[in-house]
């Protein structure tokens, strides 16, 4: 037994080890990415394979860094930030029960996206995926968050458990084969991280021999400056974390010998795990990759995504040479360049303090004073280039400041400009496509896992914009679809002003009037929401609140209880919503014709109320 175990520890090790070799060539153009955008842009990658500073050539060289990458790179992750995970549930029938755990769903996933902050986990896989092209989501279940369930003799807590997701940067994941395009191609994938001795012990309980591995660190470079200065800048170097180990996870997909998939754990040079997949996140009830792969650009018969920064590396160091070169030229014009005869002044004085102002010179009697070089002025061509390579960071970043942009002119019409800017907005399209890709997966394999693990009930709350919380139990079998789809298709334009010129175009058509042609005020309400105003707004959708209503009463008379009716109720709400369950199936599962005589005499109550009314 203790040799298979050996055998499988030294085969995970050697094929992780021959994925780091076959993927060295993509760490290294990520490492010269986060170098670039850092502002540590005199670097190459070296024949060695590693990335390398550049010396300078001459003690005079103009070595000044002028960032574009980095600004071009923020304003992108700006616009893409406005993409936020609002999911909803398509149900699986037109069933009233069907619908109502497809509401369950939606709940639980905005209950999850409030609890982990998701937005934020977005934009940071988002900043991976902008500066490497690659990022990833690890969702999973924690078996060590979650609601107390029990408390042990010594004093362990027993949890309940909870979805937990983590960003993954691509410098964790090593995939079978770096042609496979998704993740779906992948047959196997490694999962790779590097822990501590101390944490190891803490998570799987075992003790590994220590060693030294190399990891990226950020530290200073001196490379920088010009003519009698020096810069610092900021570098992506690799240095060693001792006392430390990999944590190996190796996913792979269900086979003949193993139907269920198989995980495999090595820490260290200790096998800690050796199972089936242990989540049932996949489409039809099969395992999966519990990861979900998020991408700038696609990469044709690539894994890997392709980052801009790859793109604008060589403007940049066009960039940098055309302003430094420029910047040298003007030295010469204002330092000069002095001609000096053989003998006729001491060199090394005029070496040192030049021709300052009020200076004595003295040189041989007879010989030529020494005088500055004729130069000429500042060529046009440094100017053109320089322009000309401004305009190409705009055109590969895909980002435009209208406030900046020469093409716009005070003639433009305001439908020229919608035109400009969604041309502009246009380019992000592939990004942002890939981003609500990514949420809606997110989306499936959250409901996936509680479907397989919240077999007793469970609580959950969320937090509207108006500070009203909303608190629901729920358990695997209110969840009877994965079918996840954002609520809207909001492009990262949409900001709120346009927002507001659609809403006034809509009102001016009277297509947010009722019946009657007036504006109800739950539609008011509405309006100031989406105009960004709801906080100024807090009276409640009646007709929501009174939907809740009748549904705890359906939850109450199928119980056998019989429930009043009230003044307050919306009768002809509560009609419909009483109808429509008793024509689900949940109702015909546990109908007697007690529950049907409460159920009719209820109704038949709202409709003499509605007639009197």
């Amino acid at each position: 037994m203790k040799n298979k175990i050996n055998e499988t520890v030294k085969e995970v090790l050697e094929d992780f080890q021959k994925r780091v070799e076959e993927r060295k060539k993509f760490d290294m153009e990520w490492q010269l990415n986060m170098n670039f955008y850092m502002g540590n842009q005199f670097c190459s990658i070296g024949f060695g394979g590693l990335v390398e500073d550049m010396d300078r050539q001459y003690f005079w060289q103009e070595r000044e860094v002028f960032n574009h990458i980095a600004p071009k790179i923020d304003i992108r992750l700006a616009k893409l930030s406005k993409i936020k995970p609002k999911m909803s549930v398509v149900p699986c029938t037109n069933d009233e029960s069907d619908i109502y755990t497809a509401k369950v769903s939606k709940k639980i996933l905005n209950a999850v996206a409030n609890k982990y902050n998701l937005s934020q986990k977005i934009n940071q896989a988002t900043k991976w995926s902008e500066i490497c092209g690659t990022s990833f989501y690890k969702i999973f279940w924690n078996s060590n968050i979650g609601q107390i369930v029990a408390i042990e003799e010594d004093g362990r807590k027993i949890k309940a458990g909870d979805v937990d997701i983590a960003v993954c940067s691509p410098f964790e994941i090593y995939p079978d084969s770096s042609t496979n395009e998704n993740l779906e191609d992948c047959q196997s994938l490694i999962h790779a991280k590097v822990y501590s001795k101390e944490e190891i012990k803490e998570m799987y309980g075992v003790d590994i021999q220590g060693q030294n591995i190399n990891v990226f660190s950020l530290d200073n470079t001196l490379n920088l400056g010009g003519l009698g200065y020096n810069a610092f800048g900021t570098k992506v170097i690799e240095t060693t974390k001792q006392n430390a180990g990999i944590v190996i996870e190796k996913y792979v997909k269900p086979t003949e010998s193993y139907p269920n998939g198989r995980l495999i754990v090595v820490a260290g040079e200790e096998l800690v795990f050796d199972g089936d997949l242990p989540f049932i996140n996949g489409t039809d009830g099969k395992r999966d990759f519990p990861f979900v792969k998020q991408v700038c650009c696609d990469e044709v018969g690539s894994f890997w995504g392709v980052s801009l920064i790859d793109r604008m590396i060589p403007l940049q160091r066009a960039y940098n040479a055309v302003k430094n070169r420029k910047h040298e030229y003007l030295n010469r014009l204002t330092l000069g360049v002095l001609t000096v005869e053989d003998g006729s002044v001491d060199v090394e004085n005029l070496e040192d303090e030049g021709l300052a102002p009020g200076k004595i010179l003295v040189y041989r009697q007879g010989a030529n004073p020494p005088k500055f070089l004729d130069t000429e002025t500042l060529p046009t061509d440094f100017e053109k280039e320089e322009e000309r390579l401004l305009e190409e960071f705009t055109t590969i970043s895909g980002t435009t400041e209208m406030g900046s942009m020469e093409s716009v002119s005070a003639s433009m019409s305001g439908t020229a400009l919608e035109l400009l800017l969604d041309e502009n907005e246009t380019r992000l399209s592939f990004t942002t496509d890939s981003i609500k890709n990514a949420i809606k997966t997110i989306g499936k394999q959250i409901l996936r896992l509680y479907k397989q693990y919240a077999t007793i009930p469970r609580i959950a709350k969320i937090v509207g914009e108006n500070g009203e919380v909303d608190i629901f139990y729920f358990k695997s079998s209110d969840i009877s679809s994965d079918d996840v789809q954002l609520d809207t298709e909001v492009e990262s334009n949409d900001t709120i002003s346009q927002k507001r010129e659609m809403v006034y175009k809509l009102l001016e058509k009277g297509v947010l009037n009722d019946k009657d042609g007036n504006l109800s005020e739950t539609m008011k309400s509405k309006i100031l929401e989406m105009i960004g105003f709801g906080a100024w707004e807090n009276a409640k959708d009646l007709n929501d609140l009174q939907i809740k209503r009748a549904d705890k009463e359906n939850l109450e008379m199928i119980e056998g209880n019989f429930m009043p009716v009230r003044e307050i109720d919306d009768h002809e709400l509560h009609i419909n919503e009483h109808i429509a369950y008793m024509l689900s199936g949940d109702y015909d599962k546990v109908v007697t014709k007690e529950i049907e005589n409460i159920f009719l005499k209820h109704i038949e109550t709202h409709k003499s109320k509605l007639k009197e009314g």
